[in-house]
C-alpha cells in the first residue's frame, strides 16, 4: 500500500465491541456498543483474493482500512467489528500497516462483508 498522509484518510469508521450481559434468564445475551470512531483510508481486495481468501463462492466484500496507530487502536482484534457506510464489516485481520518510514504510525484492518 503506497505511503499515507492524514489528508487520505478521507473515511470515518466506527470500530465497535462486544459485551455479553445476562438477561432475565440469565443468559449471556451479546450487545454491540462503539468502542472507537476513527479517520480511515478504503481499499477493496479484488474479486479474486476475495474468492480465494473465502474459498466458497458468496456475494462479500473485502475491503482493507487504514487507521492512525494509537492506544486504543492498538488493542482492536477479528473479535471487534467495524460500522461504516450503514454495513457492519466482521474483522479478519489486523496488522501494523506497512508503509516505508511510517513504521508503526498506522494499522491495517482487513475486513468482509456480505454484499446480499
Amino acid at each position: 500500500m503506497a505511503k499515507r498522509s492524514a489528508g487520505t484518510l478521507d473515511r470515518k469508521i466506527t470500530i465497535q465491541r462486544s459485551t455479553s450481559v445476562p438477561n432475565e434468564l440469565n443468559e449471556p445475551v451479546e450487545t454491540w456498543s462503539d468502542f472507537i470512531t476513527v479517520r480511515a483510508a478504503r481499499r477493496d481486495v479484488s474479486d479474486a483474493e476475495n474468492f480465494a481468501a473465502a474459498q466458497q463462492v458468496g456475494s462479500f466484500l473485502r475491503t482493507r482500512f487504514v487507521i492512525r496507530s494509537s492506544c486504543e487502536a492498538r488493542t482492536v482484534t477479528p473479535v471487534d467489528r467495524i460500522a461504516y457506510d450503514g454495513s457492519i464489516w466482521n474483522i479478519q485481520g489486523v496488522k501494523e500497516g506497512d508503509q516505508g518510514d511510517m513504521r508503526g504510525r498506522y494499522i491495517e484492518i482487513t475486513a468482509v462483508r456480505r454484499n446480499d
